[in-house]
């Protein structure tokens, strides 16, 4: 098969044609009119879209799933919210079957609940304890990938080790910490911050913070590039600052639909 238009080449996008079967055979460079080609898109941390919440089940996982493939994203991370014990379960019960059903779903992201009650932003007013026990078991029940938590909270850098010890990446986010209380995080084997500047302690001159920690030794990051969550001149000192910054939606259910009023 061959596709023609704009192609992304290691010196930037390029006119050409792309011939592929499994694999890429050629890139062949002509000048020719089409879209932009590249790579799927991966997005590590998205809770819904056109109507369906990950926290739903298995069909609204799958419906959402379908939403952000028509849009070019074919790898995502289905993200819970801060919710009770049983809505955390049942989501993630759902995410492990639709995952039988499509390739694109590639675990779970674990925005909680081991947030900050001083800095839970939009997530629903559930926050709980570091809890390894009940950890143990959420892990049992899905492939967790990523857990973004809050490193300041009883019992946290237990938790941290356990999830590192298992091969799951936790992130820091949704946190009040300070920036010593941060990197003790660090040292204990988190690696990365959840949609960066937000959700967390600014940096100061005096008290750096945990955006202050992340520009400064964060290896990994996301951020969410709409213009609005996060000014460009602080998107620019991200990008020169930690080097595996990546790009989120951070999308709802919203995502996708027309103007309106939607109760959940």
């Amino acid at each position: 098969m061959t596709l023609e238009g704009r192609i992304l080449s290691p010196r930037g996008f390029v006119r050409g044609r792309l011939h592929f079967s499994e694999r890429i055979l050629a890139v062949e460079e002509a000048p020719v009119e089409g879209p932009y080609i590249l790579p799927g898109f991966l997005d590590l941390h998205v809770h819904g879209g056109l109507g369906a919440d990950a926290m739903e089940g298995k069909e609204a996982v799958l419906r959402m799933a379908r939403f952000h493939l028509q849009h070019g994203t074919t790898g995502l991370l289905p993200t819970t919210v801060t919710a009770p014990p049983e809505a955390i379960e049942k989501a993630l019960r759902g995410i492990a079957e639709a995952m039988g059903e499509c390739e694109a779903l590639l675990g779970v992201h674990l925005e909680g609940p081991f947030l900050s009650p001083k800095r839970l932003g939009a997530q629903p007013p559930f926050p709980q304890k570091p809890d390894p026990a009940w950890m143990e078991d959420l892990l049992a029940r899905a492939p967790v990938r990523v857990v973004t938590l809050a490193p300041e909270l009883p019992g946290a850098l237990e938790l941290v080790r356990l999830l590192v010890g298992r091969g799951v990446r936790v992130q820091l986010g949704h946190t009040a910490a300070g920036y010593e209380e941060a990197l003790h995080a660090l040292e204990a084997g988190a690696q990365g911050f959840t949609h960066l500047f937000n959700a967390m302690t600014p940096l100061h001159h005096r008290a750096p913070g945990v955006v202050g920690l992340a520009l400064e030794r964060g290896l990994w990051a996301e951020l969410i590039p709409d213009g609005l969550h996060v000014h460009p001149a602080a998107l620019r000192l991200a990008l020169k600052s930690v080097p595996g910054l990546y790009f989120v939606t951070d999308a709802v259910a919203a995502a996708g639909m027309p103007d309106g009023v939607y109760p959940r």
